[in-house]
């Protein structure tokens, strides 16, 4: 049964909630972009995308893949309150014998389907598995969510012209643009505009969305699943908020990596509707 926006807004909330919680019992996480790239994991895993958590290896499932795999601190509460695990294993976060570190490992998580952490190899990955499942005759999705500063990594447009040449349709990026790496705002850095131009340039249709706006999210995911498997790869360039819904930690590249306070977990909570 699908969500209203409504319910995938309050569900957004509290699986920052949980993911917040689950930080602070580790002593630290990746905070901020697991906060930016909440809405869309949600929308993805509740409304969009093709899966069966009771059988997680179902050949006819749609793939994701976390390939900024440092947001593990928002995908693994998500894959938990889609039902691939207990949500109780969440106490376990980055502790000795959890199947969850700081980043995802596919042999330790039911329904991960790429080991990743080292930036820049999961466009790569996802081109291989669209053009596999094109060769087996499947009309599964493959679905790679993206950091911006991981865009600075060159392994990404190798794979871009890639997917443009064999024309894989069947392949969505998305590009978590929080404005924020972990060595200071992106455009202080290595600037990635005109990012639109790029995709474009590299032979991807492109769309461009306000990517905690439910609404926006979600109508460009769906258009996305609902494309024909010929033509041109996608890519969603969702503009974010670092640490959106953790007020102390919003638009703060500094909040990269950290641990809340009492205090500012305790307010975050509060604000997010929880208590």
């Amino acid at each position: 049964m699908k969500l209203s926006v409504k319910q995938l807004q309050e569900k957004a909330a509290e699986l920052r909630i949980s993911s917040m919680k689950m930080i602070a019992g580790a002593g630290g996480g990746h905070l901020g972009g697991s906060f930016s790239a909440m809405d869309i994991l949600t929308a993805l895993y509740f409304n969009v995308m093709r899966i069966d958590p009771a059988n997680p290896g179902w050949e006819g499932r749609d793939r994701f893949i976390l390939s900024a795999g440092h947001k593990a601190a928002a995908y693994v509460p998500v894959l938990a309150e889609r039902g691939y695990f207990s949500k109780d294993l969440l106490s376990t976060f980055n502790r000795l014998g959890s199947p969850f570190g700081m980043h995802p490992d596919k042999n330790k998580i039911p329904g991960c389907e790429a080991s990743t952490g080292s930036l820049g190899h999961g466009l790569a990955v996802g081109l291989g598995m669209a053009l596999a499942l094109r060769m087996d005759g499947l009309d599964s999705k493959v679905y790679v969510l993206l950091g911006d500063g991981e865009l600075h990594e060159g392994t990404n447009w190798e794979a871009a012209m890639g997917a443009a040449q064999y024309k894989t349709a069947n392949l969505v990026a998305i590009v978590d643009y929080n404005k924020c790496s972990m060595d200071g705002p992106i455009d202080t850095v290595v600037s990635l505009e005109p990012l639109e131009a790029k995709w474009q340039s590299f032979g991807w249709e492109t769309v461009r969305i306000d990517g905690n706006d439910m609404v926006q999210v979600l109508a460009a995911l769906q258009d996305a699943a609902a494309r024909s498997s010929s033509g041109s790869p996608v890519a969603i360039i969702a503009d974010t908020v670092k640490g959106k819904g953790a007020g102390f930690a919003e638009g703060d590249y500094r909040w990269h990596y950290g641990c809340p306070s009492d205090e500012q977990l305790a307010d975050s909570i509060k604000a997010l509707g929880g208590n």
